[in-house]
């Protein structure tokens, strides 16, 4: 917990390194996940709140709630997983209606399964996700936006949630499975809440 703390201070606290750093709206994301497969599924959202700085920058905290079930080989469970975290987005503008952006997200969730040996864990139960993440932001309306983008977690810890959904696997010649990489994609839906312009 204490990690999270920290990193929430350190986001936080570099406003203050610039002088120019003006507040010019908020918005709030709202991002959902979803898998299902023959041996279990899992769903959730995970509402953003976002502070505008300069226009160009997003920063704020996230909330996650997570509803998982399996059964894999006999092995049933079904679990709630939350937690909270901190994000940052920066999104290059373009002419039209996207632009890219880029960013980096940290969440701290409960989640007591083990992903690798599936087994409820009884220590440990917190698993850390760190995504760098990058995509297209594209205006529909004033009133919203979408956000869709390719996650990677640099933590990939063994009872992250998300690794049901890990989307990208490299195989060898003989076409078996050699590592699945720790990368999800996401869609948000964007409302903005504060323009000052």
């Amino acid at each position: 917990m204490n990690k999270l703390v920290y990193i929430f201070l350190v986001v936080f606290s570099s406003n203050g390194l610039f002088s120019q750093t003006e507040i010019t709206g908020s918005e709030l994301n709202l991002d959902g996940f979803f898998s299902a497969g023959t041996l279990g599924s899992s769903f959730g959202i995970g509402p953003k709140l976002g502070v505008e700085l300069n226009e160009t920058f997003y920063v704020g905290p996230s909330f996650r709630i997570q509803r998982a079930s399996s059964n894999n080989l006999g092995n049933t469970f079904t679990q709630t997983i939350y937690g909270g975290g901190v994000f940052a987005h920066a999104r290059m503008k373009t002419e039209g209606k996207a632009t890219i952006f880029g960013g980096a997200e940290f969440e701290y969730l409960l989640s007591p399964y083990n992903y690798l040996t599936f087994q409820t864990l009884t220590t440990n139960r917190w698993a850390p996700t760190f995504f760098i993440c990058g995509g297209f932001n594209l205006k529909l309306s004033k009133y919203f936006s979408l956000n869709a983008g390719i996650y990677y977690d640099l933590i990939n810890a063994t009872n992250s949630p998300f690794r049901v959904g890990y989307a990208f696997k490299i195989k060898n010649e003989q076409g078996q499975i050699v590592r699945i990489l720790p990368m999800i994609y996401r869609v948000s839906i964007c409302i903005p809440l504060y323009k000052t312009k």
